[in-house]
């Protein structure tokens, strides 16, 4: 079911183990060219537009793009009381582990009567995408709200696809969630219409966003690199993945359902065991064939796991395993070692690393209270997951008073003549004419 990738005896570097486990192919290049008629549509098109884009891709006919209000309150009325306390019970450890995350502004007193300071400052208004397809993902509508939320964002809105057996609306679920969260700005669209909603807006319907968060198809992906520039974005999320490096000391239960667990989202989800131990590696494959065969979605994930993007890669021990996954670069990775906390901490590119028996991705996915949407396709190795601070910028505020501005003022005017841009020395020299 899943391929064995040898490389005992190899010392590579990070293109060569990334050459090695190379992960499905996501032809966003391509996305680009589909969409660009949908991007269009929806620059110069109006509500109806939009509708008849769900009429096309979603099999619906939404009454309107923006959900009621009313339907919000029905939603969560409905909800069922297990399902909301879950949802209360994870958005209040979210916001714990959010609220750490706020940067306090700083002043900086570089001489006598010059000073730096500082702030952090929301944007003013985001877009936050929560997806629909083949699962219901409540999870992320509290990943990208309750940060942007707690950055103090003044204007929050949601898109997700309408679903034709709720006549139109997204799920229910997803609904209460956000009714659940204080979000009433909730559009029925789903796909690169929904990018294209928030990048350019809509007159009568739907205020132009300053920023864009959240995963998506490769649709979604391509929209997000299209529209970069005209709007911010957060990543352009690919495939979910996880890595597990594991010894002889780890259940090979526990590796094989965390794989199935990550390869249950999509047929071109990547899932690697990366191991020392070629009995657990072999016990694994054994778990794999049973537990996949017994699980709800076992041809999806079956798919998953016997593509390319999936391996079970046995090393000659834990230190190049290390190497092995920090050259990866998951999107999650799990340490099931015997120094589980040791050899996290030399783990340098991850999009979040669960360590040890007990903090399955899973966890990680709900109810940790870290964030969900995290960087893909080997993007950890530059790029971090959603925070508060990928809602907020840095802005800094500078004042110098007289005296401070003349004892500095010869050296700008140098650098200035250096560069050959004069007029800007001359912007110097103006203040210390007499008037």
């Amino acid at each position: 079911m899943i391929r064995t990738v040898d490389l005992r005896g190899m010392s590579l570097d990070k293109a060569g183990y990334q050459g090695l486990l190379p992960r499905a192919t996501l032809d966003v290049a391509t996305a680009m060219i589909a969409i660009e008629p949908i991007l269009k549509r929806v620059r110069e098109g109006s509500e109806s537009d939009l509708i008849s884009l769900a009429q096309e891709f979603d099999g619906v006919t939404p009454q309107s793009i923006r959900v009621p209000q009313s339907e919000l309150d029905k939603s969560l009325a409905e909800l069922e009381p297990e399902i909301r306390k879950a949802l209360e019970i994870s958005a209040e450890r979210i916001r714990t582990v959010h609220r750490d995350q706020v940067r306090a502004g700083h002043t900086t007193k570089v001489v006598d009567g010059g000073v730096v300071t500082k702030k952090w400052i929301p944007v003013d208004r985001v877009g936050l995408y929560v997806p629909g397809g083949r699962a219901v993902y409540p999870s992320s509508v509290m990943m990208n709200v309750i940060p942007a939320q707690i950055a103090e964002v003044s204007s929050i809105a949601v898109a997700s696809p309408p679903q034709k057996e709720f006549g139109g609306l997204p799920h229910p679920t997803i609904l209460a969630t956000c009714a659940l969260l204080g979000i009433t700005e909730v559009y029925a669209v789903g796909g690169a219409q929904a990018i294209a909603l928030f990048g350019y807006g809509m007159k009568n319907l739907c205020e132009k966003c300053d920023l864009v968060t959240g995963p998506g198809n490769i649709y979604v992906a391509a929209a997000k690199r299209a529209l970069r520039g005209i709007i911010g974005i957060d990543s352009e999320a690919g495939p979910t993945e996880i890595a597990i490096l594991a010894d002889d000391t780890a259940l090979a239960s526990d590796v094989a359902s965390d794989l199935i667990s990550q390869a249950e989202h999509d047929v071109i989800a990547a899932a690697v065991l990366v191991t020392p131990s070629e009995k657990l590696a072999r016990a694994v494959e054994v778990e794999l064939e049973s537990r996949v065969a017994r699980t709800k979605h076992s041809e999806r994930i079956r798919t998953a796991l016997s593509g390319i993007q999936s391996a079970i890669a046995l090393v000659d021990s834990t230190e190049q395993g290390i190497d092995v996954v920090n050259a990866y670069a998951a999107e999650h990775l799990e340490i099931q070692t015997s120094q589980s906390a040791q050899d996290a901490s030399r783990i340098r590119n991850a999009g979040a690393v669960f360590i040890g028996r007990f903090s399955p991705v899973s966890l990680g996915d709900y109810s940790a209270g870290s964030n969900h949407v995290l960087p893909t396709g080997g993007c950890a190795c530059h790029s971090s997951g959603l925070s508060v601070q990928t809602f907020l910028r840095g802005l800094h505020f500078i004042e110098y008073n007289e005296q401070a501005f003349t004892d500095i003022a010869a050296t700008v005017i140098t650098l200035a003549n250096s560069e050959d841009l004069p007029a800007h020395g001359e912007a110097i020299t103006a203040r210390l004419e007499k008037s």
